[in-house]
This record gives C-alpha cells, sequence and structure tokens, in this order.
C-alpha cells in the first residue's frame, strides 16, 4: 500500500482522533489542514515559506495542471514533487468538481465528460480513465477517484444518479490505477443532503475497498447546520482505519467542527483568496484590513501570532500595501492566514492529546466571535 494510517489517540471527551498518515513523501499528523496549490504553486507561496509554516502536504489540481501546461510536460519533468520543487506529500484532486462547476461548458455522459476549456474553448474529454492517466503522469502520493459533484440544491433523483455514477467511476478508476506501490487512490462519498443517499455512497465507495475516503458535495453552499448534520451520519460509516477527508472547507470553525466529528484531512482556497482580497484570520476574529479604521494602527496584525507578517509588520502597513494593490500584500497575508490555520490544526491535535477539544473548541469559538 502507497499509504499507511497510524491511529495515536482518541480524544475521551469527543471522539476526535489523532493519527499519522504515512506516504511515500513523509509522515503527516493528522488533523491535518492541506493549502490547495492549484495550479503547482500556492499562490504567492514559495515552497520554503510553506515549509517554514509547517505545511505538512499541498494539494494540487488534476483539471488545470491537464489544460496547463499540460500532464506530459510534467512527467517529463521528472513529475510534479521535483517540476515544482516540493519534496513533501502532494494530494491531486481528479478534476471532477473544476470540470462539474463549468456548468455549461460541459456535458455528462456514462463514459465521462465532455468540455471546453475555461482558457480557450478547446474541446476535451476526460473520463475515469483518463483521469487517472493524468493523476498517475502527475505522480502526487494521494489521488482522488473521477466523481460527479452534484449542485445544491439538487432533487433526489438526480443526486442518487449522480452517486450511483461515482460508484461506477470509482471502480473504473480503481481498474485503471497502475501505479498503487507509490500513489493511494481515495474514493469519494456523494449523495447531496439525502441521508439515505448518503448511506448507499459511503456504502458503494467504502466496498470497493481503497486506501482511502473522502466526502464530497459538501461546502457547495448549504447553511452550516446541514453540513455537520451530513458529517454526524456519514462519518461513523467510513472505516476507522483508513484516513478520512472533508473536501473543499477550511473555515477555523468547520475545520474544529469537522475534527470533532472524526474528519482527518482538510483543503480549501478560501486562507489564500480572502488574502488576496484584504482579508485575514486572526484570534479575534476575521480582519479586513483594507478598511479605513486600520489606517494608523500601528499593532500587529494578530498580538497573538508570531508568523513572519505578525512580527514585522502593522496593519497601517498591511492596509497600504492592499490600498495600493502591491504583490507584497498578497505575499505577507497568505502568508499569515496560511500559518494561522496550520497552528490551529497544531493546537486542535494537542487538545486531542489532552483530552480537552471540546473545551479548545468554546474557549476559540468565544475569542473568534464564533456561536457556540
Amino acid at each position: 500500500m502507497a499509504i499507511r494510517y497510524e491511529l495515536i489517540k482518541v480524544c475521551k471527551q469527543t471522539g476526535a482522533r489523532l493519527g499519522k498518515l504515512h506516504t511515500p513523501h513523509g509522515v503527516i499528523d493528522t488533523p491535518i489542514f492541506m493549502p490547495v496549490g492549484t495550479q503547482a504553486t500556492v499562490k504567492a507561496m514559495t515552497p520554503e515559506e510553506l515549509k517554514e509554516i509547517e505545511a505538512q502536504i499541498i494539494l494540487s489540481n488534476t483539471y488545470h495542471l491537464y489544460i496547463r501546461p499540460g500532464h506530459d510536460i510534467v512527467k517529463k519533468a521528472g513529475g510534479l514533487h521535483k517540476f515544482m520543487n516540493w519534496d513533501r506529500p502532494i494530494l491531486t484532486d481528479s478534476g471532477g468538481y473544476q470540470v462539474f462547476s463549468l456548468g455549461p461548458l460541459r456535458k455528462i455522459k456514462e463514459e465521462g465528460v465532455e468540455f471546453r476549456s475555461h482558457l480557450d474553448g478547446s474541446k476535451h474529454f476526460i473520463s475515469p480513465e483518463k483521469a487517472i492517466e493524468i493523476e498517475n503522469a502527475l505522480g502526487a502520493d494521494i489521488i482522488m477517484a473521477f466523481d460527479e459533484c452534484a449542485p445544491y440544491p439538487a432533487d433526489r433523483e438526480y443526486v442518487k444518479n449522480s452517486l450511483e455514477r461515482t460508484t461506477r467511476w470509482a471502480k473504473r478508476c480503481k481498474e485503471a490505477h497502475k501505479n498503487t506501490d507509490n500513489q493511494a487512490l481515495f474514493g469519494i462519498i456523494q449523495g447531496g443532503m439525502y441521508k439515505d443517499l448518503r448511506e448507499q455512497s459511503a456504502r458503494e465507495i467504502t466496498a470497493i475497498d481503497l486506501p482511502g475516503y473522502a466526502i464530497g458535495g459538501l461546502s457547495v453552499g448549504e447553511p452550516k447546520p446541514l453540513m455537520y448534520e451530513v458529517l454526524d451520519y456519514t462519518v461513523p460509516l467510513m472505516p476507522s482505519d483508513k484516513p478520512r477527508y472533508l473536501m473543499g472547507v477550511g473555515s477555523p470553525d468547520d475545520l474544529i467542527e469537522g475534527v470533532l466529528r472524526g474528519i482527518d484531512m482538510f483543503d480549501c482556497v478560501l486562507p489564500t483568496r480572502i488574502a488576496r482580497n484584504g482579508t485575514a484570520f486572526t484570534s479575534g476574529g476575521k480582519v479586513v484590513v483594507r478598511n479605513a479604521i486600520y489606517q494608523e494602527d500601528f499593532t500587529p496584525l494578530d498580538p497573538e501570532c508570531d508568523c513572519y507578517t505578525c512580527r514585522n509588520y502593522t496593519k497601517a502597513y498591511l492596509r497600504h500595501l492592499v490600498k495600493c494593490n502591491e504583490i507584497l500584500a498578497s505575499r505577507l497575508l497568505t502568508y499569515h492566514n496560511l500559518y494561522f490555520l496550520i497552528n490551529l490544526m497544531k493546537n486542535v491535535r494537542q487538545a486531542i492529546m489532552d483530552d480537552r477539544l471540546m473545551d479548545f473548541r468554546n474557549e476559540f469559538f468565544e475569542k473568534f466571535g464564533y456561536e457556540k
């Protein structure tokens, strides 16, 4: 097996779990937040900076790398690790979400999805077999099965057909996957917001017997209580001896709530995206740096944070950079936001070790301004 999950401890207070994920490019402490490097780069960050903030694994996107520069070029470069100068673990998603988000630019068939490039309108076709071919060429430690991500809201019949197609595609992905010694293929549980359909999908996908499993189709516009409800009845259906990955979720409250429900892995573009818009996560809640209130605020972004940005720059200076559209604004705020979430997960892991995760959650929510 390309990867192995090792359970270290279960929190007595909550049932949340602490673990280690052994991969060809290193061991990952879980639960973990994974920065997103869509196009073989985490926007505004160098690999050295990612190591400084202790990023253990990053994500890249199959669809975008297939479109540009092409998986054949990445393969010729020696694979994604060498291409982007990153020697720690990498996960590639299958491109399914990106393809389905193209809306009128794509057509779903049983064989796969026909779509037009968002760049130049050129026609393409990705089947489960093609997705695995691309991911095998990219060479990430963890690769995702090609799935159909149903929108929210969606009627029951549509979601049922979608999850059943996802099951058939997952089987085809497993059959097509040739590099099993070095790359672990994860299946994706779908089913929308319907309890019986989530149960059906979990049953079918876990029966395929893969090294890990993800929950897809959440954080797509549904209310947070509904997402937590879906997690409450879906996570217990996932094997306890394999990693559990919640796709596309990355706000501080969702990370903590996900861990409480037994999730091991998370990813999201949120911290990098809001950084480019001038917003930062801080221990006291979100700070919109571009706001005029910070024009003469010569205090650190977050007095409780010891990242490079907070040690060296003030809110007034960061606001100045944002207002001037300086590239450094994106770099400094991205650095801070990723540091904040990675450090949050480090504290979450310690809280699990100390059997006080619920206490930690309540303390964090009170300071951040979330409702308990």
